[in-house]
């Protein structure tokens, strides 16, 4: 049945419809005229075409919703230590404790015996400012790393007392020297060894600028010209209040506040030792 409508669909089907014969009002044949009815009826479908071409890329389409979150990644490994940070200002000085309970009274002493003690009065006075003077003294060779360090024309002698830039300064002067002024990668490199070999990361040197902002001078007030050691970023007076400058166990030096306590080299010529 569906073959026969096929089949049809490609036949052109001509009706041819009988002579008619139409008379005027006259009585006249008019010539018989054929009529003729075509009708079309869908053909068989045809066989697929070529594929076309790609097209353009159509519009980015929206943006879609975010992704999970993904897993914590693995704790990397820790780094180096890094450098030792400067030393910080002092403390505040703690309050006062509390007395202690009284002690037991003494057994009463020998009565004195009468004598003219002026004289043993001053020779006793005498006696303690020396005393305090070689005690003092015994304390400076106590503090003092054991050993000194020469060169042609100077002897150094680290001191292993925490005082502050000042303090420091007036200790080395008192015994005939002046903290040390490294004037010269020579000079620089035996207090650099110096200190390193006392276990030491920093000293305060000879060096400051407290008179005038970056007018670096040496403790003897001769002009820091010809030689220098600063560290990479130095001086850069922090908190615009490092006057004073210390000396690191790898030689670099850096700016430095003033009151901090810290241990120090004095200098001494050697003619004068």
């Amino acid at each position: 049945m569906i073959r026969s409508e096929l089949v049809l669909s490609n036949i052109l089907i001509s009706m041819l419809v009988g002579s008619t014969l139409f008379r005027t009002s006259n009585g006249q044949d008019l010539s018989e005229e054929p009529c003729t009815i075509q009708i079309l009826v869908p053909g068989l479908k045809g066989e697929p075409g070529v594929k076309g071409t790609k097209g353009a890329p159509g519009r980015p389409g929206r943006l879609g919703p975010p992704g999970e979150i993904g897993q914590q990644g693995l704790k990397g490994q820790k780094g180096i230590m890094g450098q030792y940070g400067k030393i910080g200002p002092s403390g505040y000085k703690g309050f006062k404790g509390d007395m202690g309970d009284a002690g037991p009274m003494g057994p009463n002493g020998e009565p004195g015996v009468p004598c003219e003690c002026t004289p043993l009065r001053k020779m006793i006075g005498e006696m303690d400012i020396l005393v305090a003077q070689l005690s003092s003294e015994l304390k400076f060779i106590k503090n003092a790393v054991a050993g000194v360090k020469e060169t042609d024309s100077k002897v150094y002698l680290l001191v292993k007392e925490e005082k502050r830039y000042a303090d420091a300064a007036s200790h080395c002067q008192g015994r005939g020297g002046h903290l040390a002024m490294p004037k010269d990668e020579a000079s620089n490199a035996v207090l650099a060894a110096y200190v390193g070999e006392a276990g030491l990361s920093r000293v305060y040197i000879g060096l400051h600028d407290a008179e005038s902002e970056g007018d670096f001078r040496y403790v003897d007030r001769s002009p820091m010209t010809t030689f220098g050691k600063w560290r990479k970023g130095e001086p850069n007076n922090a908190y615009d209040d490092e006057d004073c400058v210390e000396m690191l166990a790898s030689g670099e030096w850096t700016d430095v506040a003033c009151h901090p306590t810290m241990y120090f080299v004095c200098e001494f010529d050697k003619d004068r030792v």
